[in-house]
């Protein structure tokens, strides 16, 4: 059976986003964001204060195994099994003639490792090979790790904090109004051909890193950043929100496409003023609303609007929930999210 209308869905499309995550983040808004990311990463902001390219590989390696599989899982494998570090795939390059896809960044293009039938593209050289050496989870991650080592020392001359900077740099002297998604995208673009890489997982570990920073234009940048994974996504469906905008649409790429979730996410953000939850905190601070939504969702923050509190077969009747006044409680379709 068919819901009645809403009285609410008379509301503009940004005023019933705003009212809604405003709500959210009065609930769940981590206040201590960048003060929690800082301390927990002490080691890494004296990476970046050092130039310390090792340091920061290994902790952006260790970032991106966590992609595609619960952190637990990751984490436990990870600890029983080691981790393919700067030093030991430079050791492991060192001297080594064989394989020509090894010869530099861009020649890495298509390697094709295999774990399980441990084939690749080119398997003359295999038996020599040091990218099989590492008992990863999976071949996608050895090929992940071997190809951002080659993107640093190719691409970033072995500097991956100058590169961060030159980057900056170009991007903000170019003639354009959206100055901040600029200066983010001259990092994102480039890294997303970094084999095996995703958005979501590249855009969070570059803005934990930058955070953690004590460079004002890191933070700056870091904070214009939004990673939308599927609870964010099937937040912003439930809510009504998506379909408000005229901009419903399956959980993946189209999330940052434009007028997609990021979009809708940053469209709030300039509504709400950071600096009523923490005056230390800028103003427009996309990557805190984000936060807010994702931790009133998740099992480890609230556990609020989430795809075990809520059967999406139907309208959401989770009484408990404070936002539910503001709510459309829109039923999810198969085919437009993930379980979350």
């Amino acid at each position: 059976m068919q819901r009645s209308p809403d009285p609410q869905v008379s509301a503009q499309p940004l005023e019933h986003a705003v009212r809604i995550i405003h709500r959210v983040c009065c609930l769940a808004g981590s206040t201590a964001l960048i003060d929690d990311i800082r301390r927990e990463n002490r080691g890494l902001r004296t990476a970046i204060r050092r130039h310390d390219t090792p340091v920061l590989f290994d902790w952006l390696i260790d970032a991106l195994s966590y992609q595609g599989i619960s952190d637990q899982v990751a984490y436990g494998y990870i600890a029983q099994h080691g981790q393919a570090t700067w030093r030991l795939i430079e050791l492991g390059l060192s001297g080594y003639p064989g394989c020509p896809k090894l010869g530099s960044y861009w020649r890495f293009h298509d390697c094709r490792f295999d774990k399980g039938s441990r084939t690749c593209a080119e398997p003359d050289h295999i038996g020599r090979c040091p990218l099989p050496r590492h008992d990863l989870r999976n071949g996608r991650l050895n090929q992940t790790a071997y190809s951002l080592y080659l993107f640093i020392r190719d691409i970033a001359d072995g500097e991956f904090v100058r590169w961060i900077d030159g980057r900056l740099d170009a991007a903000e002297g170019a003639a354009d109004a959206d100055r901040l998604g600029q200066m983010q995208a001259a990092l994102i673009e480039p890294l997303r051909h970094v084999y095996g890489v995703s958005d979501k997982v590249l855009t969070m570990a570059l803005s934990v890193m930058m955070l953690a920073a004590a460079k004002p234009r890191w933070v700056e940048v870091a904070g214009n950043m939004i990673a939308i994974d599927t609870l964010v996504h099937n937040f912003l469906h439930r809510t009504g929100i998506l379909r408000r905008f005229q901009a419903v649409h399956a959980y993946g790429l189209g999330c940052y496409r434009p007028g997609g979730c990021a979009d809708v996410v940053r469209a709030a953000a300039d509504q709400i003023d950071a600096r009523a939850f923490n005056p230390t905190l800028p103003a427009i601070f996309p990557r805190f609303i984000q936060h807010a939504v994702w931790r009133y969702c998740a099992q480890q923050g609230l556990d609020v609007c989430n795809g075990n509190r809520i059967d999406d077969k139907r309208a959401c009747n989770n009484v408990y929930c404070r936002a539910r006044i503001l709510c459309d409680r829109e039923v999810i379709p198969n085919n437009m999210s993930l379980k979350s």
